[in-house]
């Protein structure tokens, strides 16, 4: 499947963004081994998400799904898991993956996790290593899924310290940390996400995140309760970023969630002169939501701060575009972990901004992006959903049309993706290429 855009007149407008991703995967989990109904509503309805769910209906749980974003999860508690019949498929998801692993270590049965052709080569071992030194039994191949997890409903409780940020490898250890005797901490060498910590606190645990370390006493019961999903920060990035490259347009993207440690990309993008700003602040549970307000801007190339790669992991496509079309060159650096993605972004954006007439260096953890003009062209997505979204926004601004190739995987995590930039004046078609 592929994305074919023209060059395109942005539209003044309102816009909605699906919920957020990585919520709808914690609200699925929590909201099954809590005691008691979670009911949800802003779930996203994603290849990646549905899959989650998916799992845990296998071990027993019981999700009704009135609207395709509104849940009413059952819970069973910590100890009501039931031993699926057969492996787990998680598609495409590493999120999936690495949290469901902290939740099965706890287990006393044995479940095999399991996910398509790319997920199957993402690295596994960083999140292997704290769960067994908690007692589970882990198989894998060389690091990578397969997972076989032998749990064990009487954990060990660990101090341990990341050697990366990384939220995933975080919130499995903090997942897992639910089923271990005694008080469990994690240090983290900068800030991650903490969608996990907000919502433990929302469903009654007590848990302690003070000074890079997060700390949870193990056997705390979970209690369902109403969960609001603000808009997705990830996926308003593309959104933003095709407004802020546009002539003259202004987009009020509404009830986006603007958790401070994802909020890195609107601060990039603001170091580089984009005219973002946040209306309405609220708050749903303990995550912070706004309304986001953009405005075309002349965007300046800027040495992007390695300190702020943590709060951004997700969003660098949308940067490599941003700085592609900025005057001078941008710098990025402390990257590596973008090798490591659905794709190797780095590799990805740099070798689909060459085919639209961009000067990039790569380099061995990120790139130097010289600004310029978008041609005409077709260029691969690599079967990454980001970098598929990055690349049509690119499109909107060049000089003729632009095909993306491999764009499939887009519905994990952006359902509606098409109909939304239509909705702000692109011309975009989806579909084979194929002619008749």
């Amino acid at each position: 499947m592929q994305y074919r855009i023209q060059p395109s007149t942005i539209n003044d407008a309102v816009v909605g963004i699906p919920g957020d991703k990585s919520i709808s995967h914690r609200a699925i989990m929590l909201g099954s081994i809590a005691e008691g109904q979670t009911s949800v509503d802003g779930f996203l309805a994603g290849d990646d998400c549905l899959a989650t769910m998916a799992a845990f209906r296998q071990m027993g749980v019981e999700i009704e799904q009135p609207t395709p974003t509104n849940l009413e999860i059952h819970g069973v508690g910590l100890h009501g898991l039931q031993r699926p019949a057969t492996d787990i498929d998680l598609g495409n998801s590493g999120t999936a993956m690495r949290l469901l692993a902290g939740v099965m270590a706890g287990q006393e049965f044995v479940a095999t996790l399991t996910g398509d052709e790319s997920l199957t080569e993402r690295p596994m071992q960083r999140i292997i290593t704290p769960l067994t030194q908690m007692g589970a039994v882990i198989d894998s191949r060389n690091g990578k899924p397969p997972l076989t997890i032998r749990g064990n409903e009487k954990l060990r409780s660990i101090d341990y310290e990341l050697p990366m940020a990384s939220a995933q490898v975080k919130s499995a250890i903090l997942l897992a940390s639910l089923y271990a005797q005694g008080q469990t901490t994690v240090s983290e060498p900068a800030p991650t996400r903490d969608h996990t910590e907000r919502m433990l606190r929302t469903m009654g645990v007590e848990i302690d995140a003070t000074n890079g370390q997060v700390s949870l006493d193990g056997q705390q019961s979970l209690h369902g309760c109403p969960l609001h999903i603000p808009g997705d920060l990830s996926s308003a990035a593309f959104v933003m970023l095709a407004a802020l490259l546009a002539d003259s347009a202004e987009l009020l993207i509404n009830n986006v969630g603007v958790n401070p440690t994802r909020s890195g990309v609107i601060n990039i993008l603001q170091a580089m002169g984009a005219k973002i700003s946040l209306e309405n602040p609220r708050v749903l549970g303990e995550e912070p939501a706004a309304d986001i307000r953009v405005r075309s801007s002349e965007l300046q190339g800027i040495v992007v701060d390695p300190a702020l790669v943590s709060r951004a992991i997700d969003e660098f496509p949308v940067l490599f575009v941003a700085a592609a079309a900025a005057k001078g060159e941008t710098v990025f650096s402390g990257l590596a972990e973008l090798r490591v993605k659905e794709s190797d972004r780095i590799a990805a954006m740099s070798d689909g901004l060459r085919a639209l007439g961009i000067e990039v260096e790569e380099t061995e953890d990120g790139a130097i992006v010289h600004g310029g003009r978008f041609t005409t062209g077709e260029v691969q997505s690599f079967g990454d959903h980001r970098v598929a979204m990055s690349l049509a926004a690119a499109a909107t601004i060049a000089e003729g049309p632009v095909t993306v190739h491999d764009v499939a995987t887009v519905e994990t995590s952006f359902p509606g993706f098409v109909s939304c930039l239509q909705g702000i004046g692109v011309t975009i078609q989806y579909g084979t290429g194929e002619a008749g």
